[in-house]
């Protein structure tokens, strides 16, 4: 529903989901629209639909690499963390650190991490939780598990949470469960997708990621907010995504969940 092809709005997006059997949804600032400086209308239309905000996620042109836009990039913040702070336990997502220009990649670690515990204070100062959510998409810094490690050793985990994503994982090569493991500490809620081996996007249960394995950890973790979020990026979506979005959801009722 991100795809050029949508032309709905929020409140489709609520709808779809609804309709889907979830019980919450995250939504993010491209998402957003009428709702955007209107939160009591949007908590209006989220109990309207029986659902509960789980994050707001938000990225930037910046890719949150650029020195010179970290103000700019935590002015967004702010924004975001004071509309989720309307909805108690709902968490803000920040999006992967991305190359968005030349230089040293060590340059662009020391920003992102430099924005990410900047926003994590804000964030503390509210009473809303905040988290990282690395990708695989293009540019991203953000890829490969010694580029999990290099982050994650920069940021501080009072302050910033994890949202893992297996379908990110897998396509980043990295051993999905050693990596949820190891930062399970971080894991705040986890973002669920599926892969080919190829690291093609596939419907959930159709790929390679061990679901219950991933439920398992999470459910272990000390700071799980006992959320799962269902993203799907496959073809199968693209051509009927409300459609897609009911058959991910049967699909975790087999896992009891």
């Amino acid at each position: 529903m991100l795809g050029e092809h949508f032309t709905g709005g929020p409140d489709d997006l609520l709808k779809a989901i609804a309709d889907g059997g979830y019980a919450g949804i995250e939504i993010t600032d491209t998402m957003i629209g009428r709702y955007a400086d209107r939160p009591a209308e949007f908590a209006t239309a989220l109990k309207s639909a029986g659902l509960t905000l789980v994050s707001f996620a938000f990225g930037s042109k910046s890719g949150f690499t650029l020195k010179e836009n970290i103000g700019a990039d935590l002015e967004a913040a702010q924004r975001w963390i004071d509309f989720a702070a309307a909805f108690p336990g709902a968490l803000v997502s920040m999006g992967s650190a991305t190359v968005v220009s030349d230089g040293p990649r060590d340059d662009k670690f020391a920003t992102a991490a430099e924005f990410y515990n900047k926003a994590g204070e804000l964030g503390r100062k509210a009473g809303v939780e905040i988290a990282v959510h690395p990708s695989s998409h293009d540019n991203t810094l953000l890829f490969d598990r010694a580029d999990y490690d290099r982050i994650f050793a920069l940021i501080d985990p009072s302050l910033v949470g994890w949202v893992p994503d297996t379908g990110h994982i897998l396509r980043g090569h990295q051993d999905m469960i050693d990596t949820l493991t190891a930062y399970r500490d971080r894991i705040r809620y986890v973002h669920l997708k599926d892969v080919d081996a190829g690291g093609t996007w596939a419907m959930l249960g159709k790929g390679v990621c061990d679901t219950q394995a991933v439920i398992d950890i999470a459910s272990a973790a000390p700071h799980f907010n006992g959320w799962l979020v269902l993203e799907e990026e496959s073809e199968t979506a693209a051509a009927d995504p409300a459609a897609a979005v009911k058959t991910n959801r049967q699909t975790m009722r087999g896992y009891g969940a």
